[in-house]
Protein backbone atom coordinates (compact mmCIF):
# COMPACT_ATOMS: atom_id res chain seq x y z
CA UNK A 1 0.00 0.00 0.00
CA UNK A 2 2.78 2.14 1.00
CA UNK A 3 4.36 1.65 -2.69
CA UNK A 4 1.14 2.20 -4.48
CA UNK A 5 0.81 6.06 -2.49
CA UNK A 6 4.33 6.69 -3.82
CA UNK A 7 3.67 5.87 -6.86
CA UNK A 8 0.22 7.68 -6.91
CA UNK A 9 1.94 10.84 -5.76
CA UNK A 10 4.43 10.41 -8.54
CA UNK A 11 2.00 10.21 -10.92
CA UNK A 12 0.11 13.18 -9.68
CA UNK A 13 3.23 15.50 -9.77
CA UNK A 14 4.22 14.58 -13.10
CA UNK A 15 0.80 15.54 -14.84
CA UNK A 16 1.51 18.48 -12.65
CA UNK A 17 4.40 18.87 -14.63
CA UNK A 18 2.97 18.30 -17.83
CA UNK A 19 -0.07 20.69 -17.49
CA UNK A 20 2.40 23.37 -15.83
CA UNK A 21 5.44 23.45 -18.30
CA UNK A 22 3.79 24.45 -21.70
CA UNK A 23 1.11 27.14 -20.14
CA UNK A 24 4.60 28.32 -18.56
CA UNK A 25 6.21 28.68 -21.87
CA UNK A 26 3.61 30.08 -23.20
CA UNK A 27 3.04 32.52 -20.78
CA UNK A 28 6.57 33.59 -21.48
CA UNK A 29 5.90 33.69 -25.08
CA UNK A 30 3.13 36.25 -24.48
CA UNK A 31 5.18 38.64 -22.18
CA UNK A 32 8.18 38.13 -24.93
CA UNK A 33 6.72 37.82 -28.70
CA UNK A 34 9.98 38.99 -29.92
CA UNK A 35 11.73 35.73 -28.88
CA UNK A 36 13.09 33.68 -31.42
CA UNK A 37 14.48 30.00 -30.29
CA UNK A 38 17.40 29.24 -32.72
CA UNK A 39 17.05 31.65 -35.12
CA UNK A 40 19.42 31.61 -37.85
CA UNK A 41 18.45 34.85 -39.88
CA UNK A 42 21.08 37.49 -40.07
CA UNK A 43 18.57 40.16 -40.71
CA UNK A 44 15.25 41.49 -38.56
CA UNK A 45 12.05 40.07 -39.16
CA UNK A 46 9.39 42.63 -40.08
CA UNK A 47 6.59 41.36 -38.07
CA UNK A 48 3.79 41.40 -39.48
CA UNK A 49 5.05 41.96 -42.87
CA UNK A 50 4.34 44.98 -44.46
CA UNK A 51 2.15 44.47 -47.59
CA UNK A 52 2.45 46.49 -50.64
CA UNK A 53 0.18 46.48 -53.91
CA UNK A 54 1.82 46.98 -57.62
CA UNK A 55 1.13 50.85 -57.54
CA UNK A 56 2.65 51.58 -54.28
CA UNK A 57 6.39 51.56 -55.83
CA UNK A 58 6.54 53.85 -59.13
CA UNK A 59 9.52 54.37 -61.44
CA UNK A 60 11.31 57.90 -61.62
CA UNK A 61 13.28 57.50 -64.52
CA UNK A 62 12.44 56.43 -67.76
CA UNK A 63 14.55 52.67 -67.40
CA UNK A 64 12.39 52.58 -63.78
CA UNK A 65 8.86 52.88 -65.22
CA UNK A 66 9.51 50.25 -68.83
CA UNK A 67 10.92 47.81 -66.35
CA UNK A 68 8.59 48.15 -62.93
CA UNK A 69 6.83 44.58 -63.82
CA UNK A 70 10.59 43.42 -62.98
CA UNK A 71 9.90 43.98 -58.99
CA UNK A 72 6.53 41.41 -59.10
CA UNK A 73 7.50 37.60 -58.73
CA UNK A 74 11.24 38.21 -57.82
CA UNK A 75 12.44 38.34 -54.50
CA UNK A 76 13.52 42.36 -54.13
CA UNK A 77 16.61 44.12 -52.83
CA UNK A 78 15.57 47.66 -51.47
CA UNK A 79 18.16 49.92 -50.97
CA UNK A 80 16.47 52.97 -48.82
CA UNK A 81 17.97 56.87 -50.04
CA UNK A 82 16.11 58.69 -46.71
CA UNK A 83 17.09 61.95 -47.73
CA UNK A 84 17.72 64.66 -50.84
CA UNK A 85 21.07 63.01 -51.64
CA UNK A 86 23.02 59.44 -51.05
CA UNK A 87 26.09 59.74 -48.92
CA UNK A 88 28.77 57.77 -49.09
CA UNK A 89 27.35 55.12 -46.78
CA UNK A 90 24.26 55.08 -49.07
CA UNK A 91 26.74 54.73 -51.75
CA UNK A 92 28.72 51.66 -50.13
CA UNK A 93 25.20 50.17 -49.42
CA UNK A 94 23.95 50.12 -53.03
CA UNK A 95 27.46 48.82 -54.40
CA UNK A 96 27.14 45.83 -51.47
CA UNK A 97 24.05 45.14 -53.30
CA UNK A 98 25.00 44.79 -56.62
CA UNK A 99 28.35 42.82 -55.58
CA UNK A 100 25.77 40.65 -53.35
CA UNK A 101 23.43 40.16 -56.68
CA UNK A 102 26.19 38.82 -59.09
CA UNK A 103 27.11 36.14 -55.62
CA UNK A 104 23.95 34.56 -55.77
CA UNK A 105 25.37 32.31 -59.32
CA UNK A 106 22.30 30.39 -60.24
CA UNK A 107 20.00 32.28 -58.09
CA UNK A 108 20.54 35.60 -59.99
CA UNK A 109 17.50 35.18 -62.41
CA UNK A 110 15.41 35.20 -59.16
CA UNK A 111 16.57 38.44 -57.50
CA UNK A 112 16.63 42.14 -58.47
CA UNK A 113 17.50 45.49 -57.06
CA UNK A 114 15.93 48.61 -56.76
CA UNK A 115 16.61 51.78 -54.44
CA UNK A 116 13.10 53.88 -52.38
CA UNK A 117 13.98 57.39 -53.30
CA UNK A 118 11.92 58.43 -50.37
CA UNK A 119 12.43 62.40 -51.03
CA UNK A 120 12.83 63.68 -54.37
CA UNK A 121 14.54 62.37 -58.19
CA UNK A 122 18.34 62.36 -57.32
CA UNK A 123 20.36 64.59 -59.08
CA UNK A 124 22.46 62.69 -61.62
CA UNK A 125 25.28 65.38 -61.60
CA UNK A 126 25.70 64.25 -57.81
CA UNK A 127 25.10 60.77 -58.01
CA UNK A 128 27.37 59.28 -60.53
CA UNK A 129 26.37 55.60 -60.02
CA UNK A 130 22.54 56.63 -60.61
CA UNK A 131 23.23 56.30 -64.54
CA UNK A 132 26.32 53.94 -64.48
CA UNK A 133 24.05 50.87 -62.61
CA UNK A 134 21.95 50.40 -65.87
CA UNK A 135 19.86 47.41 -64.30
CA UNK A 136 19.18 49.03 -60.72
CA UNK A 137 15.29 50.30 -60.52
CA UNK A 138 14.45 53.61 -58.81
CA UNK A 139 10.87 53.91 -57.56
CA UNK A 140 9.32 56.27 -54.93
CA UNK A 141 6.79 55.12 -52.21
CA UNK A 142 3.44 56.03 -52.17
CA UNK A 143 2.55 57.83 -49.35
CA UNK A 144 0.46 55.26 -47.73
CA UNK A 145 3.46 52.75 -48.33
CA UNK A 146 6.09 55.30 -46.80
CA UNK A 147 3.67 55.81 -44.13
CA UNK A 148 3.45 51.60 -43.61
CA UNK A 149 7.31 51.54 -43.30
CA UNK A 150 7.87 54.36 -40.77
CA UNK A 151 5.33 52.34 -38.61
CA UNK A 152 5.84 49.13 -39.11
CA UNK A 153 9.60 48.87 -40.21
CA UNK A 154 11.77 51.86 -38.56
CA UNK A 155 9.75 55.30 -37.31
CA UNK A 156 13.88 56.91 -38.94
CA UNK A 157 15.09 55.45 -42.44
CA UNK A 158 18.59 55.69 -42.12
CA UNK A 159 21.21 55.79 -45.20
CA UNK A 160 22.45 52.21 -45.45
CA UNK A 161 19.64 50.25 -45.07
CA UNK A 162 18.14 47.65 -47.24
CA UNK A 163 14.69 45.73 -46.97
CA UNK A 164 14.06 42.37 -48.28
CA UNK A 165 10.42 41.83 -50.53
CA UNK A 166 9.48 38.86 -51.57
CA UNK A 167 7.84 37.57 -54.40
CA UNK A 168 4.46 38.69 -53.00
CA UNK A 169 5.21 42.01 -52.51
CA UNK A 170 5.81 41.77 -48.49
CA UNK A 171 8.49 43.63 -46.85
CA UNK A 172 9.57 40.96 -44.35
CA UNK A 173 13.62 41.42 -43.59
CA UNK A 174 15.69 44.29 -42.94
CA UNK A 175 18.91 45.17 -42.75
CA UNK A 176 20.45 47.92 -40.61
CA UNK A 177 23.15 50.74 -42.08
CA UNK A 178 26.50 48.85 -42.37
CA UNK A 179 25.23 45.43 -42.86
CA UNK A 180 27.52 42.60 -43.53
CA UNK A 181 26.55 41.41 -47.09
CA UNK A 182 27.61 37.54 -46.68
CA UNK A 183 24.96 37.86 -44.06
CA UNK A 184 21.78 39.03 -46.69
CA UNK A 185 23.53 36.11 -48.72
CA UNK A 186 23.00 33.78 -46.41
CA UNK A 187 19.79 34.72 -45.60
CA UNK A 188 18.64 34.79 -49.33
CA UNK A 189 19.59 31.94 -50.05
CA UNK A 190 18.39 29.93 -47.31
CA UNK A 191 14.85 31.69 -48.24
CA UNK A 192 15.43 31.00 -51.87
CA UNK A 193 16.18 27.15 -51.17
CA UNK A 194 12.74 27.01 -49.31
CA UNK A 195 10.44 29.40 -51.40
CA UNK A 196 7.95 27.87 -53.71
CA UNK A 197 7.07 31.18 -55.48
CA UNK A 198 10.04 33.66 -57.23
Amino acid sequence: MNNQQKKNQRTIIVLALMTAIPFSIAWYLTKNPDFQPMATNKGELIVPVVTTERIDLLGVDVFSEANIKELEGHWVILNIIPNQECNQLCIDAIHATKQLLLMLNKDLPRVRRAVIVVQGIQEASFQPWWNTDDRLLKVKPSPALLEKIKQKVAAELTDGMIILMDPLGNLMMQYKSGFDPYAVKSDLQKLLRISQIG
